[in-house]
Parts: C-alpha cells; sequence; structure tokens
C-alpha cells in the first residue's frame, strides 16, 4: 500500500484512469517530491505493443487536454518507451523489456509508491 494522493495532483487520477481505459499493465505512482525539487511525480506503466504504447499515449493527451492540460514535452527515445511530461508529472510508457531494462523502479527506490487507482 501506498501513501495518498497529494491533493495538489488531480491529473493523477486522469492520467491512470486513461491508462486503465486503454488496459495499460501494471501502472505505478511514484512520489518525487521529497527527493527532487524538479519533479513531482512519475507514472509508469507497461504496454504489450508498440500500437498499444500509441493508444495509451494519445489516451493520455486526450485525457489531459479535456483538463486543459497540455504536455510540454512529448519524447519518443524508441519505438519502446514514450515519455510525456506534464510539468511536474511525467508519464513513461514503456514495453515490457525497456522497463525492466531502465528501472525507473530501481533507480528512484527512495520513492514511496502513492495510491491511485482507476476511478
Amino acid at each position: 500500500p501506498g501513501s495518498a494522493v497529494p491533493e495538489h495532483l488531480p491529473e493523477l487520477q486522469w492520467i491512470v484512469d486513461a491508462l486503465d481505459d486503454k488496459r495499460a499493465k501494471d501502472v505505478r505512482v511514484l512520489d518525487l517530491s521529497p527527493l527532487t525539487a524538479s519533479l513531482d511525480c512519475f507514472v509508469i506503466a507497461t504496454a504489450e505493443s508498440q500500437p498499444q504504447i500509441q493508444a495509451l499515449e494519445d489516451a493520455v493527451k486526450e485525457r489531459m487536454k479535456d483538463h486543459g492540460r497540455l504536455p510540454r514535452h512529448v519524447e519518443a527515445p524508441s519505438s519502446r518507451w514514450v515519455l510525456l511530461d506534464f510539468g511536474g508529472v511525467v508519464v513513461h510508457l514503456m514495453s515490457p523489456e525497456a522497463r525492466e531494462f531502465y528501472d525507473l523502479e530501481g533507480l528512484w527506490a527512495d520513492a514511496e509508491t502513492l495510491d491511485v487507482t482507476p476511478a
């Protein structure tokens, strides 16, 4: 069990709901705020295929746009990983292989996992 979702980050719920709608796997929300001044949270999700990564990206962008939030930056380091930067919240959509290889949860092992369940 993780910590409660910070009140000032309702976008985490929107993102998790959008990912759930497109059947993302193993969605994790890491609270980085105690560890770095530049970020509040990472949302990490696994997609089973490149088309699913694209569907997840589209779903998150659409849901956030509905709430007046556009990504500051979108980066696709490879066909196996897409990063959506919404300022304090960064979303990582990864293939299982990329997620295992880059091991963001391991790199940020000191971060607490937040409890954000799909609505």
